[in-house]
């Protein structure tokens, strides 16, 4: 017994020492390594990595703003009856004359689920039926709600059952140059196209000579016959113009298109349904429009005593260039934001009086538009309560302004007031312009009082 007990300590011993130097020897150790992500260090920097992207910089998907837009734009056609010569008629008894049946079409938009629709004047003018085309295909009459020839802006009604897709205005002072758009419309009758560009300028007067009341958003979308009246939208599908004319010695695009800005064509409608007709805001100045190039922004030449920029403290020579924080660098950028309010809003004018900038916030005015003599070039206005009784006169008519030479040549202007015409007195302006007017071919025997009160005399 005691024999096998020390055959099995030998053994378990001679194991332990086998398995030691294996250990030792042979089997290289094994480390375990507990391991933390490192915290990134967070360091200020004035750029932007390269690989950070802005998402308004990546190629644009149109699908969605062109598929709110496409069932918004109508088809307008119209029709106008014109009358011309016959040159005929005399060998079957007629009167010389014979009428016509013309028709036009345009594109319009659909601002309200209930059916007004947003046009421009030149595509329904003088039309005796108006039908618009929805975009399924469905035809129905408009009527006209009103017009305003000088923005060239017109607003139907139609009458549907149901709610109509329809545009929510944007805000056009927003739109950037560079910024896509697209262009909506019904060129040469093909219905619902779908073109895309970009803002290419704004404030653009079409004239090019600072005096045009025009202040359009140039795109260089697609727009041909027929887009007149059309959607000018943003990728978000926000009305922020109406397709209105193009630039082309074609008759076809050729690069550039006109929009009127949504801000100016919303103020229009808003005007046509609450007065009947549009309300024009004016600051109260006469502007410096020579050397314009020279300068940034709208130099004050004059100023109406009497006017909201006279009240807020405005001068001669003052240079306006901004209102309401937009930027104002011609005269048509200034008659773009003017549009776009009414009289009795209150305006923050930015001034720089002689290397100075201070905001003045005036009251604008309504604009008057006064009778003008053709045959004297001359506006004039009807006499208030004070005038007539400073000169003891029951009525007349005050000359406002004149571009007569000869006039200015005997220093006859503002506030000379007309009493007579070759004798005839004179109640009014209204008056005053009309026997002036039906006089054209006569010479004319003018009495009027002068600022000063004498009375003077004057052949013409």
């Amino acid at each position: 017994m005691k024999k096998i007990f020390g055959l099995l300590s030998i053994a378990i011993l001679g194991g332990v020492f086998t398995l030691g130097g294996y250990k030792m020897l042979i089997e290289k150790p094994v480390v375990v390594e507990t391991t933390s992500q490192p915290t990134l260090q967070t360091v200020k920097a004035n750029y932007s990595p390269a690989m950070v992207s802005n998402t308004e910089a990546l190629p644009t998907n149109f699908t969605e703003a062109a598929e709110k837009t496409v069932n918004a734009v109508v088809h307008v056609k119209n029709t106008a009856v014109r009358t011309q010569q016959d040159p005929y008629s005399f060998f079957f008894g007629g009167n010389g004359t014979r009428e016509r049946k013309q028709v036009g079409t345009g594109s319009g938009v659909i601002i309200s689920p209930d059916g007004y629709i947003v046009t421009n004047n030149h595509v329904i003018k003088d039309a005796v039926d108006i039908e618009i085309t929805l975009n399924n295909r469905k035809k129905v009459k408009a009527e006209l709600i009103g017009a305003d020839e000088s923005n060239d802006i017109a607003l139907l009604k139609i009458d549907v059952d149901g709610a109509l897709p329809n545009l929510p205005f944007g805000n056009s002072d927003n739109a950037k140059i560079g910024e896509w758009v697209l262009a909506v419309g019904n060129p040469y009758n093909l219905t619902s196209t779908v073109t895309a560009g970009i803002v290419s300028a704004k404030g653009r007067d079409l004239e090019g000579n600072g005096t045009n009341i025009d202040s359009f958003i140039q795109t260089d979308a697609a727009v041909n016959p027929g887009n007149s009246g059309g959607a000018l939208v943003n990728t978000r599908g926000e009305l922020i113009g109406i397709n209105t004319a193009i630039s082309s010695r074609t008759g076809s695009f050729i690069g550039y298109s006109f929009a009127v800005p949504s801000n100016i064509a919303k103020k229009i409608i808003d005007d046509l349904l609450e007065y009947g007709s549009v309300q024009e805001a004016l600051i109260g100045f006469v502007p410096e429009l020579k050397n314009q190039d020279e300068i940034k922004g709208v130099k004050i030449a004059s100023i109406d005593s009497e006017s909201g920029a006279s009240k807020a403290g405005l001068r001669e020579g003052d240079i306006i260039t901004g209102v309401n924080n937009v930027e104002i660098r011609k005269f048509s950028d200034l008659k773009g934001q003017l549009k776009a309010k009414r009289p009795g809003e209150l305006i923050d004018v930015t001034i720089d009086r002689d290397g100075e900038e201070m905001i003045k916030t005036v009251a604008l005015t309504k604009r008057v538009v006064l009778p003008i003599s053709s045959r004297l070039n001359t506006e004039f206005e009807d006499l208030n309560s004070k005038d007539k009784k400073k000169f003891n006169i029951t009525g007349g008519a005050k000359i406002k302004r004149t571009a007569n030479p000869i006039f200015k040549e005997f220093e006859v202007g503002e506030g000379y007031i007309l009493t007579k015409v070759n004798g005839q007195k004179v109640n009014s302006a209204a008056e005053a312009v009309q026997v002036l007017d039906n006089n054209y071919n006569k010479r004319l025997i003018l009495e009027m009082i002068s600022p000063s009160g004498q009375l003077e005399r004057f052949r013409y």
